[in-house]
């Protein structure tokens, strides 16, 4: 089992910043590829960015390129996703979610925080 606890939402203005952070304990976090989704009132759930378990591989939904940036600290076993830039189409609860398997040649995110909104005002 892994659990995963995300921090760091909150109100912000747009242009500012934020930084999320999803703390992972019970199973290796070092092995696991991890990834932050959002999901905003009415829309799916979709993938913002993601990280291989070594961090040398990244990926970025077109929305959030250049804006956004993902790392992982192994040692501490947390996962960040800084947010620059923000615009009020950014507002969505974010999630991050764990993956220890590969189906189909994509991560199978098994494992899920409980979520942290995020709200940028105009």
């Amino acid at each position: 089992q892994v659990q995963l606890v995300e921090s760091g939402g909150g109100l912000v203005q747009a242009g500012g910043s934020l930084r999320l952070s999803c703390a992972a304990s019970g199973r290796a976090f070092s092995s696991a590829h991890m990834g932050w989704f959002r999901q905003a009132p009415g829309k799916e759930r979709a993938l913002v960015a993601a990280i291989n378990w070594s961090g040398g591989s990244t990926y970025y939904a077109d929305s959030v390129k250049g804006r956004f940036t993902i790392s992982r600290d192994n040692a501490k076993k947390t996962v960040y996703l800084q947010m620059n830039s923000l615009k009020p189409e950014d507002t969505a609860i974010y999630y991050c979610a764990a993956a220890y398997t590969v189906v189909a040649g994509r991560p199978s995110y098994d494992y899920w925080g409980q979520g942290t909104q995020v709200t940028v005002s105009s």
